[in-house]
């Protein structure tokens, strides 16, 4: 699979703008969470555009008709915590039956691995389809562990969505899981030497929940 396959960046006007807004440092804590949360709206739209659908009969106040509905089990939505949940929030504004599960995974700051220190997810996902979600592909280790432990635990149909992706990153998950589509509104330049997304907009989560 090819970047271009594996890759999908959203190039919407109201994404980027919202995105250019998010990026910047004088951008308060409240709007760079309302911010988030509606890219995420638009980037659910995104991830959701090949659902499968059947037709089920209804009346509506002129006549009965087939009319198309969401075919088989509903989604999964697993936020790779805790900047995740900033996208998980606004998806399930849009979605809002799916079901939900957590990973928790911090980065080693000396090695730049993940450490998993939380899992809870629905015992079906096999069912379903899961999207993963983390507002930043950086090193792509924390997204590439939190995939390869979804699979371990039955989930076969998977994608990835996040606000940023490093080329970096991108890289490792398709090395790691090139059967996994990424959805993203910005690839970005690189990775610094602290493995921090450039331009970037800084650490999501701290930006999402004011702690720094």
């Amino acid at each position: 699979m090819t970047l271009n396959e594996l890759v999908t960046e959203i190039k919407h006007p109201l994404v980027q703008h919202k995105l250019s807004l998010m990026r910047s440092k004088e951008t308060p804590t409240d709007n760079f969470r309302r911010l988030l949360r509606e890219i995420s709206q638009m980037l659910a739209y995104e991830v959701t555009r090949d659902l499968p659908i059947e037709f089920t009969r209804i009346e509506t106040p002129i006549q009965v008709i087939d009319a198309p509905t969401i075919s088989g089990k509903k989604l999964c939505v697993i936020s790779v915590l805790r900047a995740g949940n900033g996208i998980l929030d606004g998806m399930l504004d849009l979605l809002p039956n799916a079901r939900v599960g957590h990973i928790g995974l911090y980065r080693d700051p000396a090695t730049l691995e993940p450490v998993e220190y939380y899992y809870k997810v629905p015992e079906d996902i096999a069912d379903r389809l899961v999207i993963v979600v983390d507002p930043m592909l950086a090193t792509g280790n924390s997204a590439a562990a939190a995939i390869t432990r979804l699979k371990q635990g039955g989930a076969k149909s998977i994608k990835f969505v996040c606000l940023l992706a490093a080329p970096e990153g991108i890289k490792v998950m398709q090395n790691a899981h090139p059967d996994v589509p990424v959805i993203t509104a910005s690839i970005d330049q690189c990775l610094n030497d602290h493995g921090y997304i450039v331009p970037g907009l800084g650490d999501a989560g701290d930006r999402l929940f004011g702690t720094k």
